[in-house]
């Protein structure tokens, strides 16, 4: 047998292989043995015609489809021999049959390329900083006091904390009732939500039952990545108001909303901060790893292997589409959610990439000692054993976890954050939107 590996790119590579017909007669004796026993011919039963004469009615058939068997076969023998990575559905290329003579045969497969990965270390990452603001712990405490508070019937409104019923009809631009439109009855707004307060809330004030006021309200209408918003005006009439009466802080609510970690109101807000600061913490090493990626990534450009990416992609399709249908929502476009998903995909191939050349050029590893110590952390949580643990890792793709962890922490430590209030990332970036928006209505004027 005479075979050879071609490069034909960074993620494509082909074996080239010629076979002598000695090296395959065994094969195709074997094919003709599988075939005879299904072939039935007039006078003959099946599996009793004589091989002859199958040869001769059905062997340029036969020969070819063993050839096609063969020459996958030895190409994954080869992929033994050589040590070969093929990471996607090798493609036969090219078949020659040449009968009782010889078998030649191409197959391309693709690999994952290997990059010399360039400007991975001493960046400058900045990482956001979030302050615990005593406004936002406020927030959350009047938002828990509504969902604790009860109702009681009033006579006129006084401030924000008040719902009302009221039916609803919708005006035309000049004021006029429109009559078209059908009117919503007993419909219930909460004056202290968000939308409300903008509007409503202030124009309800000191209003009675039976009264009317009239209030403009912003409807927002999506169109793709667009967002369209129009004015509507309404006129509501009341018909219920309800004040809303809070509870007071006591021992009971405040072990109810904080899982019993705090007995008194004080308590709760050390424990409401202490709560944000885990989350801002959180937040920000999420910003800033994916900042460190997203940097490298765009120092190493990286040729993508397509069908493997095609792969990746479809088994995230499968995965969202499963969740969907578990959750109930079983009619997503697929197409759409392909289209969507698809930079996510080339996101993962990249970086898989990118992450295993970097393991290579560093020497990360993940050794047995490595399996083992997680082996035997996990043991003591589960009762399962060292080596059954252990075997599952080897088995499953613990290992590729577990390396492209370390890789992460390599580059976190090669690459400290630049620590930066996140309030003045947030002014610097609105300040640039405003530039680009001045800039591009300059650019609108002048065409």
């Amino acid at each position: 047998m005479e075979s050879k590996v071609n490069v034909i790119s960074d993620s494509e590579h082909e074996v080239s292989v010629k076979l002598d017909y000695e090296e395959i007669k065994d094969n195709i004796d074997e094919a003709y043995l599988k075939e005879k026993k299904n072939i039935a011919l007039p006078g003959f039963r099946k599996g009793k015609v004589p091989l002859q004469m199958i040869k001769k009615i059905y062997g340029d058939s036969i020969e070819y489809k063993a050839s096609e068997d063969i020459a996958n076969n030895k190409f994954w023998e080869i992929v033994k021999q050589e040590n070969l990575k093929p990471i996607s559905t090798p493609k036969l290329m090219d078949l020659n049959y040449d009968k009782g003579k010889s078998l030649s045969f191409t197959i391309r497969y693709e690999v994952m390329p290997k990059i010399e990965p360039k400007d991975y270390k001493n960046l400058e990452i900045e990482k956001p900083v979030f302050k615990v603001k005593e406004e936002d712990i406020e927030a959350d405490l009047k938002s828990i006091l509504k969902k604790e508070a009860s109702f009681e019937e009033a006579e006129t409104i006084e401030n924000e904390d008040y719902r009302i019923t009221v039916d609803l009809q919708l005006l035309k631009k000049d004021g006029t009732v429109n009559e078209e439109a059908q009117k919503q009855k007993d419909v219930v707004i909460y004056l202290n939500d968000e939308q409300a307060k903008t509007d409503i809330a202030e124009k309800a004030k000191g209003k009675k039952v039976g009264d009317e006021f009239e209030f403009n309200y912003i409807h927002e209408q999506k169109h793709g990545d667009h967002v369209h918003t129009y004015e509507l005006n309404y006129k509501a009439v009341i018909k219920k108001i309800e004040k809303f009466v809070f509870p007071e802080w006591t021992e009971e609510l405040c072990k109810k909303v904080s899982n019993d970690n705090a007995k008194n109101l004080e308590e709760l807000k050390e424990y409401f901060r202490n709560e944000y600061k885990k989350y801002f913490e959180r937040e920000s090493e999420k910003i800033y790893e994916e900042s460190l990626l997203s940097k490298i990534s765009e120092n190493n450009p990286v040729e993508l292997p397509k069908d493997y990416t095609e792969y990746v992609l479809e088994n995230l399709v499968k995965y969202e589409l499963d969740r969907a249908k578990q959750d109930g929502y079983g009619n997503l476009d697929k197409n759409a959610l392909k289209q969507s998903l698809r930079s996510t995909a080339e996101w993962q191939v990249k970086w898989d990439i990118i992450s295993k050349s970097i393991a290579e050029a560093e020497n990360i590893e993940v050794t047995d000692d490595d399996l083992k110590k997680m082996a035997e952390e996990e043991s003591q949580r589960t009762g399962i054993s060292v080596d059954k643990l252990v075997k599952y890792y080897k088995e499953s793709n613990q290992k590729e976890k577990m390396l492209e962890k370390k890789v992460l922490d390599f580059l976190k430590e090669n690459n400290p954050p630049k620590e930066i209030d996140a309030d003045e990332i947030k002014k610097r970036e609105e300040k640039k939107k405003a530039e680009a928006e001045k800039k591009e209505a300059k650019k609108e004027e002048n065409k």
